[in-house]
């Protein structure tokens, strides 16, 4: 009796141990961003919301996107130094 119980147990024990990889992947990641496909997308949503945020800044400075200005260059170029000008300036942590 004590050979069966024995024998039952160990086949329990390799049935559970056979069983668990198949039940660790089955299991949903939970992190975010997990997949390239879901880091190439959050990394084109950076993307995207960091260069709207640079045009909402040149058009605040006078730069007009869709106008077809004989002057293309200039007025870019105005409304990035007036940009840069307007932009404050980082002061390092350890300054008096």
């Amino acid at each position: 009796m004590t050979s069966f119980t024995t024998s039952v147990a160990s086949l329990a024990v390799c049935a559970a141990v056979l069983c668990l990889p198949a039940l660790t992947v089955a299991q949903p990641q939970d992190t975010a961003a997990s997949t390239p496909g879901q880091i190439r997308k959050a990394q084109r949503k950076a993307a995207r919301t960091k260069k709207n945020a640079e045009l909402k800044q040149l058009e605040q400075q006078g730069y007009q996107p869709g106008e077809g200005h004989p002057n293309y260059p200039a007025d870019i170029q105005s409304a990035e130094r007036k940009a840069k000008h307007a932009a404050p300036q980082a002061v390092p942590a350890s300054a008096p």
